[in-house]
């Protein structure tokens, strides 16, 4: 997730980002005179890159028909659990506890894997910024509230910073990339564990809320002084200002795919195929880097189902991972692929 850039994702705030495409069976997919649905809800985070893999697989299987809703890794899970799709995504893994209500069983699998950045919007403000862990838990905390404070003036010496009102922009769905950024925010600062806490929603301190990575980019976008935590891929995509982030060997990293491979590089994916990362180590390793899961069934009840969705699969952890680099997602290293190729053969 060749298709034209993702663009009118980024250009329409609020969007629900339906991703529909068409699929031939290859080696026994389908038979030639049918046709197969599958359904899947989920996260944004990895849905620009699952709209390439769905493009491109479109090309070698036109009768597989794939709608795919990205509308956050919450509506992921819980459409999932209600069984109203053949496949959930999101970018937090499954707990046990919303597993266990899943009479099919569930299969996890790590598709993908990316940064998490703050894009920002500062107009006569440096095009390259630093914040440091003080400063950027601040500025969500609601205590730093303009552009000139101290806390971020200290990392950016020499840099003219504006008397700008900051604008804190947040998911207001239930997301996986607000999981995976707050409970980085609640690993580095005890303020932030004991109070908003670490979740798929919380109640933030300050800020307004945008819809799915889209929305959010699209606030940041629009509102001079804006900062907000998005995929690093949209915000690539759209040309906006990251900040590089002190880590935790107290360097100030900016979020590329050598550094995010840095990050995952810290942590070995468990049997269970669930890794968290709330503060990685490494000095040249960012800070905030996550998988990001498709749920699967481990049992359906047509086999014709279950086939099409392995293929999908398997296209995606081989031919599809080709891709990730310039949509800005980190490939997932062989010995991953197959300990997850593995997994998916738990699917019937």
């Amino acid at each position: 997730m060749k298709l034209r850039r993702t663009s009118l994702v980024f250009l329409v705030p609020f969007c629900v980002w339906v991703v529909t495409w068409i699929s031939t069976p290859l080696h026994g997919v389908a038979d030639a005179d049918e046709k197969i649905t599958l359904q899947g809800t989920g996260a944004t985070f990895p849905a620009p890159l699952y709209q390439r893999w769905f493009r491109e697989y479109n090309q070698l299987h036109p009768d597989v028909q794939i709608n795919y809703q990205a509308l956050g890794s919450g509506a992921g899970v819980k459409q999932f659990q209600d069984g109203l799709v053949n496949f959930g995504a999101s970018d937090a893994a499954m707990t046990d506890e919303e597993m266990a209500g899943v009479k099919q069983g569930v299969v996890l699998l790590p598709m993908t894997a990316g940064s998490i950045v703050l894009g920002y919007n500062l107009p006569g403000g440096p095009k390259g910024l630093n914040l440091s862990r003080e400063a950027y838990t601040g500025i969500f905390l609601g205590k730093i509230t303009k552009w000139n404070d101290p806390a971020i003036a200290k990392a950016n010496q020499g840099a003219t910073l504006p008397d700008t009102k900051i604008t804190v922009v947040t998911r207001s769905d239930g997301s996986g990339t607000t999981f995976v950024f707050t409970t980085h925010l609640s690993a580095i600062s005890e303020e932030w564990k004991k109070g908003s806490g670490a979740g798929k929603s919380v109640n933030f301190p300050v800020g307004v809320g945008g819809k799915g990575n889209p929305g959010v980019t699209a606030l940041i976008k629009q509102t001079p002084g804006a900062i907000g935590y998005v995929e690093y891929g949209y915000a690539l995509q759209t040309n906006m200002p990251m900040a590089a982030l002190e880590n935790k060997a107290g360097k100030f990293v900016k979020a590329d795919l050598k550094s995010a491979e840095k990050s995952l590089s810290s942590v070995a994916l468990p049997a269970d195929l669930r890794a968290w990362l709330p503060d990685p180590t490494g000095d040249e390793a960012y800070p905030i880097v996550t998988y990001t899961w498709l749920l699967c069934y481990k049992k359906y009840d047509d086999p014709k189902i279950s086939k099409a969705l392995k293929s999908v699969i398997d296209f995606g952890l081989t031919k599809g991972q080709s891709y990730s680099a310039e949509l800005g997602y980190v490939p997932l290293p062989p010995n991953v692929v197959i300990t997850v190729q593995k997994a998916a053969d738990e699917i019937s």
